[in-house]
């Protein structure tokens, strides 16, 4: 029971996609970090707004306002980096789990002219099965839609046993940082007090020869 409970709830959070929207400057990026495991396809569609003075609103881009989109994995490793037009999507597959740096700029200038300096982005960051699409699948594959039903539950429990192998993954890197963290306090700790025991004898020796010289002793 614990179990299932474990999945159902692993299943909500691997269905969560991120939607949201940002401004940007003229030579001003936008990175967003997200916790990714390994081999787990990223999907990312996003679309781009000019302000318009007259309107005193956002309007869609024209196809030559680009964005380029850098990806860089946990290891600083370049991803992907490629120029797309004003509305788009980009795709990676993780090779490596952890935190990957998602980077969006504009590549043109000519939209501060008439823009008032203000573009608009609109981001969906989709992570895992859910970033399937799973109406072509059916389609190209020809699945009636049970097939369908069975094709997407496995691909969830595959995503979840990813995400758990991940869990495991950040939970042993955390025990070795505080192995780590642990065995450097106890080395600073046996130092502090070699370093008092030998102040003591210095200060002792010190006396001695001090009242041995006044013939105090």
């Amino acid at each position: 029971m614990a179990r299932l409970v474990l999945y159902l709830c692993l299943l909500g959070f691997l269905s969560f996609s991120q939607a949201l929207y940002f401004h940007i400057g003229e030579t001003e990026r936008k990175c967003f970090i997200e916790e990714i495991p390994d081999e787990t396809m990223v999907i990312g569609n996003y679309k781009t707004q000019l302000f318009d003075k007259n309107l005193n609103d956002y309007l869609p881009a024209s196809p030559g306002v680009g964005m380029h989109v850098e990806v860089k994995d946990p290891d600083g490793k370049l991803v992907l980096s490629k120029v797309y037009s004003s509305e788009g999507r980009f795709t990676f597959t993780s090779h490596t789990p952890g935190e990957h740096i998602i980077c969006l700029y504009s590549n043109s200038t000519k939209w501060k002219m008439f823009a008032g300096g203000k573009l608009r982005v609109h981001l969906d960051i989709q992570v895992g099965e859910h970033a399937q699409d799973y109406q072509t699948i059916a389609e190209k594959d020809k699945l009636t839609e049970l097939q369908l039903r069975v094709r997407q539950l496995l691909d969830q429990v595959e995503q979840i046993t990813k995400e758990q192998n991940y869990q495991r993954y950040r939970e042993e890197r955390f025990r070795q940082t505080s192995e780590s963290t642990n065995q450097r306090v106890l080395w600073w700790s046996i130092a502090q007090t070699l370093i008092l025991i030998i102040t003591g004898l210095w200060q002792m020796r010190h006396l001695k020869g001090f009242f041995e010289a006044k013939k105090l002793v």
